[in-house]
């Protein structure tokens, strides 16, 4: 009889079990639920109406007609689209090395204990934390040429000034030089996290063989420290080849030396040619050149978790 009243029971308790389980999945699909249809309206469908629209010419007023590969062909056959392209290419190998080198010092410098470190560490975040927008409207009053604070400085001290967004040898240095000022902050903090994780008894056995400071750096910290850097290396490519806003608000849509593919297809898409098909085909040639990174990205972590 007890046996029969304990059978009786196991099914209860799992059944019990399984609703509780239940309730958690649907709890849990309610929160993940806003989240699944923001990405699926805002990024997923975009993205595959981007890769559809690529192989129709496309107008607004005209309608569409399927193409194929024609705005593919047409792109690689497209001086502009090129000397944009290699527009971004130039401006994130000028602002990612920059980014890395500084951001590193600067989390090396903050994470020694310093009179007046603190005020610093808040000073160098604030470009982060500050809209990009903002930052370049500041940027654009500091590059004006009569009345920009960098002009004005050098005036003062009798050096020759520049116009210095609107001259095609110093465009680009300005802008790589506001980008890599802008994207520090973050960077360094991430690289102080870094630091801050590596073994201090590292540092003293180094320091006992009589190791300075070059040799702790090169021999210490930049091991310990190469996948992360390896790693924020290949997410601010990803980043900065999307560069639309600071040429955007600092040298507008027209400056052939600083246009880079993001304006292109702001340009072909809504102010020259209303061409949404070549534009989608840009925006897809660079999603490519993205994927890859970030399968080199996914690869690297991919071996250091497992």
């Amino acid at each position: 009889m007890a046996g029969s009243v304990r059978s009786r029971r196991v099914p209860l308790g799992r059944t019990r079990r399984r609703r509780r389980r239940d309730r958690e999945d649907v709890a849990a699909a309610m929160f993940l639920a806003p989240s699944v249809v923001g990405f699926l309206i805002f990024t997923a469908f975009p993205v595959l109406a981007a890769i559809a629209l690529a192989f129709y010419d496309y107008d607004l007023l005209l309608g569409r007609e399927f193409n194929g590969l024609e705005n593919f062909r047409d792109l690689l056959h497209d001086d502009v689209f090129r000397a944009a392209f290699l527009n971004t290419v130039y401006f994130t190998l000028g602002s990612v090395p920059l980014s890395v080198a500084l951001g590193l010092g600067a989390a090396l410098l903050v994470n020694q204990a310093l009179r007046g470190i603190t005020i610093f560490r808040t000073i160098y975040l604030l470009p982060y934390v500050t809209v990009t927008v903002a930052v370049a409207l500041v940027w654009r009053w500091i590059y004006l040429p009569d009345v920009g604070l960098f002009n004005t400085v050098l005036s003062g001290l009798h050096l020759p000034t520049s116009a210095w967004t609107q001259d095609a040898g110093t465009a680009m240095i300005s802008l790589v030089f506001v980008s890599t000022w802008a994207n520090m902050g973050g960077a360094t903090i991430i690289y102080l996290a870094g630091l801050q994780n590596i073994p201090g008894e590292l540092y003293e056995a180094a320091e006992i063989d009589g190791a300075g400071v070059w040799q702790r750096l090169r021999h210490v910290t930049l091991p310990q420290m190469r996948f992360l850097l390896l790693v924020m290396l290949l997410l601010q490519i990803i980043a900065t080849m999307q560069v639309f806003i600071e040429p955007y608000q600092l040298t507008g849509t027209t400056t052939p030396s600083t246009i880079t593919v993001m304006i292109l297809v702001y340009r072909y898409a809504f102010t020259v040619n209303n061409d949404f098909g070549l534009a989608a085909a840009m925006s897809v040639l660079l999603f490519v050149v993205l994927g890859l990174f970030s399968a080199v990205y996914l690869r690297i972590t991919r071996g250091r978790t497992d």
